[in-house]
């Protein structure tokens, strides 16, 4: 089964090389997967959350701010082994500044070694265009409001929004599927529509226990895509005695990550990442520094389990 999964991991970087921005980015994926993907609520049996903040192009006016929270539980109405969770997202790009809201639920069962979930999300996805237009003088230049497609002035639209996912864990390992935005919600501005494309997500990571007994290789990747462009992510963490870790990513055709992370006394997990462009916009920017604050409890228990057997974190 390991030679399986390191061969799946190997032929998804093999396959997807090409490069797109889509959804918001997130260096630190492994710890923002209830994002994109519901079916993980409730998979880790504890109920966790996470507050990630994200700082792109630092120096770039105008750049990718992202912040991003979300919370987890597990769930059994009726004793119906469940999952639900709460994600709460701002996107602030150029003009565009966007918020989400999603309540995802997830029903969980076992499978083999693992336990699999199926997950659902609905909410709304708001998003505000504030553009601040600077036109040169001269017949050559058109005004915004010459522009049959261009909006003028601020405005706001609400749409409703869905998403499905898939989640298979196990003890060593585990993969993922998601769809978001399967509705494709419509925008509709003053001077046009718009749609916002489905998104599709496929994740995967693997524990591999090194021969020293406190350290781990924890090897794991994100792909995403549009339908229309791929984005690919490779990492590689080394972990310690299952509380700090470190390693680096490769985002195709974008950045170089550096991560970082420790797990406090009271088991607040802290990270931090940093993003060495290397594309054209390293000219004009200082990278970005991503942060990262998650906690897990278990309600039986009271209190932050003290060791981890997934590379899944959360």
């Amino acid at each position: 089964m390991k030679k399986i999964f390191l061969t799946f991991l190997l032929s998804v970087a093999v396959l997807f090389q090409a490069v797109a921005q889509q959804d918001p980015l997130t260096s630190q994926y492994m710890f923002n997967t209830l994002t994109y993907n519901p079916g993980i609520a409730g998979t880790s049996g504890m109920i966790c959350a996470t507050a990630l903040n994200r700082q792109q192009w630092i120096g770039f006016k105008g750049a990718p701010s992202t912040t991003i929270f979300n919370v987890s539980a597990p769930f059994a109405p009726f004793k119906i082994k469940s999952g639900v969770g709460l994600t709460i997202a701002s996107d602030n790009v150029g003009f565009d500044k966007d918020i989400n809201l999603t309540l995802a639920y997830s029903y969980l069962m076992d499978v083999g070694a693992g336990k699999l979930g199926i997950g659902l999300n609905l909410g709304m996805l708001n998003k505000t265009l504030d553009p601040t237009w600077i036109i040169p003088s001269g017949e050559s230049h058109t005004p915004a409001s010459g522009d049959p497609l261009i909006p003028e002035n601020k405005e706001s639209y609400v749409a409703f929004d869905a998403g499905l996912g898939l989640y298979y864990k196990t003890d060593k390992y585990y993969a993922g599927f998601s769809v978001t935005h399967i509705n494709q919600p419509s925008i509709k501005y003053s001077k046009g529509l718009t749609y916002v494309s489905r998104h599709f997500y496929l994740t995967g990571g693997y524990t591999l226990q090194l021969p020293n007994p406190s350290l781990e290789l924890l090897p794991s990747v994100l792909v995403l895509s549009d339908g229309k462009a791929y984005q690919f992510t490779a990492t590689s963490l080394l972990r310690y005695n299952k509380k700090a870790w470190g390693g680096v990513s490769f985002r195709a055709g974008d950045a170089i990550i550096a991560i970082a992370g420790i797990e406090l006394f009271n088991g607040v997990r802290i990270g931090y990442s940093y993003d060495f462009t290397i594309t054209g916009m390293s000219k004009n920017s200082n990278g970005t520094h991503e942060f990262m604050v998650n906690y897990c409890f278990d309600l039986n228990r009271g209190k932050s389990p003290m060791r981890y057997k997934s590379i899944r974190f959360l």
